[in-house]
């Protein structure tokens, strides 16, 4: 009996998070994804970047090819004092492209520090984000600016695939994870056009409100200690708390390359809960705010990120941990189903979609995650560091077949 009400509050998140949201989503119909057509508005895509190697200039190569007016479209890299050879890649790509130019921080400042640099240096109306070690696809910009119907929309974010999906076990389970995190746990928030957390890998910002918040972004701590991480859900939630639209289009994609090791998603995922719990704590006295049901998926998403560890170590305690793990089971393999059958799944290219079956170790996945990370991330909420993938090539691999010569003066390392 004790386990009741835990099972019921799941039930509840279950509830809001998927079948309130699908329903939103089936009423709003077309509006869900309404466009505006003949817009080109002057923008700039801000790469911020530390210790990506070749890849940055892969990236650079991609964006100057976009399906969008080059005297519209400039490219600017913000170099984080990178300690490999990046900065010389970056100064690469701004030697053949005229629309690129690379700023470099005088000293390692964070990432949305370095991306603040670049807006004031813009006069662009839209500010497009891009990790730098994502591969843009060519139409995604003037999807996400046709997205700008009206002037309290202030930000639109793209759909993210994994360009290596079928690396390895790791690879194809985070590809599905991907995308319930888009197509479905986002349904709720898209259809009342809130969308909490806006990626960095591919979001357009109207400049005004970046400028509007800089003050705020610029001073970003927690009880005094300096936060670097997490800035691109930081920044969403402030866009949304000051009354302005946020809204995501799943027609403008990019590519980004999933973590093939345990080390390199277990790093991810600790950033990841590291900026949920910071979220959390700073939002939830303006959660009252939000339309009623997204404050309800606010607080109970929060609520699930302190308990659920507690039921784990309860169950284990009790000796029936096997119970959970059959229930983690059950609800895992409802999703694998889930995906199989999606029709947005169906339709991508066979090498963007994995094998369902490829999602069932997350029964074992997300326990140990909600087990160690929970607290983990919340005794280490001070780190400093970009905690970067330590990967390079997405390019190469949403891209077969590219090759580029080493840049003038970058010494390997």
């Amino acid at each position: 009996m004790t386990a009741l009400p835990i099972y019921l509050f799941i039930f509840i998140v279950f509830l809001n998070r998927y079948v309130f949201g699908f329903y939103l989503t089936l009423l709003r119909g077309k509006k869900l994804d309404e466009t505006i057509e003949g817009y080109e508005p002057t923008i700039t895509i801000v790469v911020p970047l530390f210790n990506e190697g070749r890849s940055i200039y892969d990236t650079i190569v991609s964006l100057v090819k976009l399906d969008y007016p080059q005297h519209k479209l400039e490219v600017t890299i913000v170099d984080d004092c990178s300690t490999d050879d990046s900065y010389e890649w970056a100064m690469k790509g701004a030697a053949e492209f005229s629309n690129v130019r690379v700023l470099r921080n005088p000293h390692n400042m964070g990432k949305r520090k370095g991306i603040n640099a670049a807006v004031r240096a813009s006069n662009s109306e839209i500010i497009v984000s891009v990790d730098s070690d994502v591969i843009v696809y060519p139409t995604a910009l003037r999807e996400l600016v046709s997205r700008f119907t009206r002037p309290e929309i202030a930000a639109v974010g793209g759909r993210i695939h994994v360009c290596n999906p079928n690396e390895n076990w790791l690879t194809r389970l985070q590809t599905i994870k991907y995308y319930f995190g888009q197509e479905h746990l986002k349904n709720l928030e898209r259809s009342l056009e809130q969308v909490m957390c806006l990626s960095g890998c591919l979001t357009a910002y109207r400049r005004h409100v970046l400028i509007e918040l800089e003050p705020l972004l610029e001073d970003r701590n927690l009880f005094g200690i300096p936060i670097k991480y997490g800035e691109d859900r930081f920044l969403t939630h402030q866009i949304v708390r000051r009354g302005y639209k946020t809204r995501m289009t799943m027609k403008a994609m990019c590519f980004t390359k999933a973590a093939n090791t345990m080390k390199g998603y277990f790093n991810q995922q600790l950033r990841w809960k590291r900026s949920n719990i910071v979220d959390f704590i700073v939002g939830v006295a303006h959660a009252w705010k939000l339309h009623p049901l997204l404050c309800i998926q606010y607080l109970s998403m929060f609520m699930l990120l302190l308990v659920y560890p507690f039921v784990i170590v309860t169950h284990v305690m009790r000796g029936d941990f096997l119970d959970l793990a059959m229930f983690h089971l059950a609800v895992i393999a409802g999703f694998s189903v889930i995906y199989y059958f999606a029709p947005s799944v169906r339709a991508l290219p066979p090498w963007l979609r994995v094998h369902p079956v490829a999602f069932l170790p997350m029964a074992v996945l997300m326990p140990v995650a909600y087990l160690l990370l929970t607290p983990l991330g919340l005794f280490t909420l001070d780190s400093s560091s970009w905690e970067t993938r330590g990967h390079q090539g997405a390019a190469q691999a949403a891209i077969p077949g590219t090759q580029v010569t080493a840049p003038e003066g970058a010494a390997p390392r």
